[in-house]
């Protein structure tokens, strides 16, 4: 579904019409996908596997954020240390890659020098479609690295080539970038409860 279809001459109007998409498009996604997601993450953070994330503008900084709600939050109460390392924020790096290679190959060669076999990665694509998240999630196959993809629009190929696609049925990239920053929240936060003591998780404050 589109969104907007057409001019708004008053922003309130505008506002309640985005929530009303922005509802409905954190409805498309599939719950068991969720569950899917977590459980690789469950089973990667119990073997002190590593989760590399990576997303470009928008979705670089969702990438980013997983680092700060997985490594910070997910360790808060419980006695998990998990390793999460963003590939979008080494622009050193990045800007080295793409100009000695391609962009295209900014995030694959990381995962290609960084990753080892076990080890996940979360791609966030709203049209799944960015070459350089579609190297990284083949990149990742070939080397034993489990993918789970954020995507929206239609899905593009990074969805069909991950272990789990998380995908928003929308095609407004805000809509698209807020939907998966809360699916960025929901397994942080799952994640934390899941390992708390029962009697904290009411006391605490998410």
């Amino acid at each position: 579904m589109r969104f907007p279809d057409h001019p708004y001459a008053e922003a309130g109007a505008f506002c309640a019409d985005y929530f009303a998409e922005l509802a409905r498009a954190a409805a498309s996604v599939d719950p068991a996908s969720v569950a899917r997601a977590a459980a690789l993450l469950t089973e990667a953070f119990a073997r002190d596997a590593t989760l590399f994330s990576c997303g470009n503008g928008g979705s670089a900084a969702i990438a980013d954020h997983l680092v700060c709600d997985c490594a910070k939050g997910v360790q808060a109460d419980t006695d998990w240390r998990p390793r999460v390392v963003s590939l979008s924020a080494t622009p050193s790096l990045i800007t080295a890659i793409a100009n000695d290679i391609a962009y295209a190959e900014v995030f694959a060669w990381q995962i290609e020098t960084f990753a080892r076999p076990g080890d996940v990665l979360l791609t966030i694509s709203s049209s799944g479609n960015s070459p350089n998240i579609v190297r990284a999630v083949e990149t990742a196959r070939a080397r034993g690295v489990a993918s789970i993809a954020l995507t929206g629009f239609d899905g593009g190929a990074s969805a069909g080539r991950a272990d789990v696609n998380l995908h928003v049925d929308a095609r407004n990239y805000g809509i698209v970038e807020d939907t998966h920053q809360s699916l960025m929240h929901i397994l942080a936060q799952y994640l934390r409860q899941s390992r708390m003591d029962p009697a904290l998780v009411a006391a605490r404050t998410f």
